[in-house]
């Protein structure tokens, strides 16, 4: 290791040496006036020395170069890391405030539901837990018996008929919807044809389509796609015209004997977070 290192000190005091010396030479050639001729050894000792300062030179002008990319480029990338971060910055700002209008826009909802019910009093109430597992069957809304919930009262949003209310604690109720899987009631609709109605039964729902099964329909009439389907009145549970969803598509039953209908439901159950009560017919 100790000669490693005295041949490393011998290579740079050659260096020094040649370094010196092509000074010496280059000052010597400068000395020299200017309006002479030079002589041939004089001028293979003015281009010897100059060539060699280049040649020692060149390393260090590389090195300097390599240092200032390195420095512009730490530089950029500083520049890079701030503009980045105002960047997320914004977009947590564009999302927050994206999520805001989305709610805002709910609540509006929700809100002019109550003056198109203008012959019920209206409850507003919100989505508070839902269960992964039961995802369609049921949710828990944040009101109860303090605010006049009581059960089989129908609950809405502003796009259509949502479910029931099954169960009721002083401060909560549990709503089953009407996408639930296990009706155990087949709730009576009408599909409006004109100025007419042809009356059916819900029989089914599709969480993957999104669409129910109206069964029953043994009048031999057209019903248009796109026609609206609304619930009949029929029974103490749902009150007349609370919206379903839109007629997608007419097919008969196995027998050829009545219409089978599927239809749109007007409610997007994957996103349902503000609801309406509907309490009582105002006397």
């Amino acid at each position: 290791m100790f000669n490693k290192k005295k041949q490393f000190d011998k290579r740079y005091l050659l260096i020094l040496i040649i370094v010196v010396i092509a000074l010496a030479l280059v000052v010597l050639a400068v000395s020299l006036k200017k309006d002479r001729n030079l002589s041939l050894p004089e001028r293979i000792i003015k281009d010897s020395g100059i060539t060699v300062l280049r040649v020692v030179n060149t390393p260090f002008k590389v090195i300097k170069n390599k240092l200032d990319d390195i420095h512009k480029k730490n530089n950029i990338y500083k520049k890079y890391e701030k503009i980045k971060k105002k960047t997320d910055e914004m977009d947590k700002v564009k999302a927050a405030n994206k999520n805001l209008e989305n709610e805002v826009k709910k609540l509006k909802d929700a809100l002019k539901l109550n003056t198109v019910l203008s012959n019920k009093v209206a409850c507003n109430a919100t989505i508070v837990s839902r269960n992964v597992g039961y995802w369609y069957e049921e949710v828990t809304i944040d009101k109860g018996k303090k605010d006049g919930i009581s059960k089989n009262m129908a609950v809405v949003n502003s796009n259509g008929l949502i479910g029931r209310i099954i169960k009721v604690s002083n401060h909560y109720s549990t709503v089953k919807l009407l996408s639930n899987d296990n009706m155990d009631n087949k709730i009576s609709v009408k599909i409006a044809i004109n100025e007419d109605f042809v009356y059916g039964l819900i029989s089914n729902y599709d969480s993957k389509t999104n669409t129910y099964t109206v069964e029953g329909i043994s009048q031999n009439v057209d019903i248009p796609e796109g026609a609206d389907v609304v619930t009949t009145g029929m029974g103490t549970t749902f009150p007349s015209g609370l919206l379903i969803g839109k007629v997608k598509k007419i097919t008969k039953d196995n027998f050829d004997l009545s219409k089978v209908v599927e239809v749109n439901s007007a409610v997007n159950f994957d996103d349902i977070d503000y609801v309406t009560v509907l309490k009582r017919e105002v006397k």
